[in-house]
């Protein structure tokens, strides 16, 4: 197993353990807030990483193509499930972001059976990008709360989070729209 494919597979290992932080830290103890922010951080970092190295050192498998996605989706659709629960974000924003992952994903099955394998797009990194940045800014804000000043200061990283899950919404609906464009002929959408 190469490098990129390892951390691929520590960025799936982490999402239970940033799970567990986050709904210990929704009791109030900050430490966990911070641990499931830091989690999250090293985990959404992966990602960058492992990129990086397989391109770089041409170390590209069909393993990494499959399920470097597959990961940065669990650990999304991770956060945004249990921060619906937290009453954090409304749910709407998480079923558009979700119907977007299933039809894509099976988009991609339908490639797959027909031999090709279609690779995120430019579209689908930055709606990834931004799915995570707005996380990161929303736990982070949850890890500062506390004191009246930290409250202002994490009211506005709140703010910054919510901004760019719209963002984020956003994107991730172009991205769908023009993955469906792009795979038109596979499912005889002519």
């Amino acid at each position: 197993m190469n490098l990129p494919n390892f951390l691929t597979i520590i960025r799936m290992a982490l999402v239970p353990v940033f799970i567990v932080f986050f709904y210990l830290g929704q009791g109030g103890d900050r430490l966990y807030c911070v641990l499931a922010f830091a989690v999250f951080l090293v985990a959404s970092g992966t990602d960058a990483i492992d990129g990086h190295i397989a391109r770089k050192h041409n170390l590209i498998t069909n393993f990494g193509k499959l399920m470097d996605p597959l990961a940065d989706k669990v650990l999304t659709t991770a956060a945004f499930i249990v921060f619906v629960d937290a009453g954090i974000i409304p749910a709407w924003m998480v079923i558009v972001i979700l119907a977007r992952e299933f039809i894509i994903t099976g988009l991609r099955g339908v490639a797959a059976s027909e031999g090709v394998v279609i690779e995120a797009g430019l579209s689908g990194k930055l709606k990834t990008v931004f799915q995570m940045a707005a996380i990161l800014f929303i736990l982070l804000a949850a890890a500062i709360g506390g004191a009246p000043a930290a409250q202002v200061i994490s009211g506005i990283l709140s703010v910054i989070g919510l901004i760019l899950l719209w963002i984020a919404v956003i994107l991730t609906v172009y991205s769908g729209v023009e993955y469906l464009w792009k795979g038109r002929k596979l499912l005889n959408l002519k």
